[in-house]
């Protein structure tokens, strides 16, 4: 098996070739991608999103990078729905199982969708490229599969790369290794 520097070295060669850009396989499938990783190197994929957002996002490239971190999509949600600032009372009278009912409430995959599309129709890019972080983070308030599902209802031709902590085996996605989600089969892994 192929180290986690190597797995990473080669993303920027996969995403300049051009069947990245125009989609994969006789079928036109969707470009929507997962690179799965063992959740001990969150820190090192972190450190190498900003490099690849470093290669892409400069004047004249090609391909420019707009990265969606879901945790930092529902800290926005909860100061703009204004419980934030109560999150933490809630959980500690009422107990994590009521957080958890409140979170679910509000956390729905269409104010994501509509984050995402906001942020489409105001950036003027380049052939761009969606990048999903923050996975592990938004757990279990947020659902991976439940987000790939929604996003492909408007992204036709710009590709996804879900950033994902755990395993995906080409139909379903394992979250830490451990929680199932539902299968996925539309997404194909970026590197093996």
């Amino acid at each position: 098996m192929k180290s986690i520097d190597a797995r990473l070295g080669e993303i920027i060669p996969k995403m300049k070739e051009s069947k990245f850009i125009e989609g994969r396989g006789l079928g036109n499938e969707i470009s929507f991608y997962v690179f799965d990783y063992e959740p001990e190197y969150e820190l090192k994929v972190r450190d190498y999103v900003r490099v690849i957002k470093k290669t892409f996002n400069y004047d004249g490239t090609d391909r420019q990078i707009l990265e969606f971190d879901l945790y930092d999509m529902l800290i926005d949600i909860t100061k703009e729905k204004k419980i934030f600032d109560r999150i933490f009372e809630m959980e500690e009278k009422q107990g994590p199982d009521a957080l958890f009912k409140a979170m679910i409430t509000f956390a729905k995959p269409d104010i994501f969708l509509n984050k995402v599309k906001e942020r489409l129709e105001t950036e003027s890019m380049n052939n761009p490229v969606i990048f999903l972080t923050g996975i592990g983070k938004v757990y279990p308030f947020v659902r991976s599969h439940t987000i790939l599902n929604n996003l492909q209802e408007v992204l036709d031709k710009t590709p996804v790369i879900m950033f994902f902590p755990g395993t995906y085996d080409g139909q379903s996605l394992r979250l830490f290794g451990k929680f199932k989600d539902d299968n996925y089969y539309r997404a194909f892994r970026l590197v093996d």
